[in-house]
């Protein structure tokens, strides 16, 4: 549970014996928790990823290719620029959109679920209850759910997202790979300067570790990606007005 190498001690958001005092769910239980999380993860998988015949998956690509040369021959005039065009458009753009769309999704409909959780007192104390048993989060403790809301909080948002972009098979690993990844670093408990994440995501680790704390239980729903939502609804919560409440409460007592 605790750092191997000392040096990344400085970049812990809280101190390790924190997770000892203040957690009310065992690591062990933890563990178990999380890999029946990913055995449903596995089962759904394997029912959505249909079987692909190579050649018929060949021919697709083939006549989309031939579909988007066509677009971009009526603007270019020029049959090796309008197929480059194609080329890119096919291999970049389309993915790219496909990927951001469905990170649009995920965030939407974890937001909508994660803040009826805290909402409705049933879902929050029978349900969403058990992930906040983690006030000092931890990697393995992203997918630390009750099994039900671990379904259908993040199993079958990214089942939605997959299905609704029309993802191939390989796409899909790749976006689930960095959702969880994302997840995973939202809850790790370090900061780390370092982390591109930090650079491209609002929706940090510090982020979501004010959601765990009693102050900010009913803030920063957003995840994994954006803070859109927060942002919008009015339920963001920042490190910014954490110190200025802090100091509020200061200049009261004195």
């Amino acid at each position: 549970m605790r750092a191997e190498v000392p040096f990344f001690e400085q970049y812990r958001i809280h101190p390790s014996s924190d997770m000892t005092k203040r957690n009310k769910a065992s690591f062990r239980k933890v563990l178990l928790m999380v890999a029946l999380q990913h055995a449903v993860q596995f089962c759904l998988g394997m029912v959505l990823l249909r079987p692909t015949d190579p050649n018929v998956k060949r021919w697709k690509e083939e006549a989309w290719l031939q579909y988007f040369t066509s677009l971009w021959f009526g603007f270019v005039h020029n049959k090796g620029l309008a197929h480059s065009l194609a080329q890119i458009t096919q291999n970049i753009i389309i993915p790219s959109v496909q990927f951001f769309t469905a990170m649009v999704i995920v965030d939407f409909h974890q937001y909508v679920l994660h803040r009826m959780a805290h909402h409705y007192q049933f879902l929050y104390k029978h349900f969403h209850s058990h992930h906040h048993r983690l006030y000092v989060p931890y990697a393995f403790g992203a997918l630390y759910n009750h099994p039900v809301e671990g379904f259908m909080l993040d199993t079958v948002g990214a089942a939605l997202a997959f299905e609704i972009t029309c993802m191939s098979a390989k796409m899909g690993m790749v976006f689930f790979t960095f959702s969880n990844l994302k997840t995973i670093g939202d809850h790790c408990g370090y900061i780390f300067p370092w982390d591109p994440l930090n650079a491209l995501f609002g929706n940090n680790a510090i982020y979501h570790d004010i959601h765990h704390q009693p102050y900010g239980i009913k803030k920063n729903f957003a995840q994994p990606f954006f803070t859109f939502w927060d942002r919008t609804l009015g339920t963001m919560y920042t490190e910014e007005d954490a110190a200025k409440q802090r100091k509020i409460k200061s200049t009261k007592s004195n």
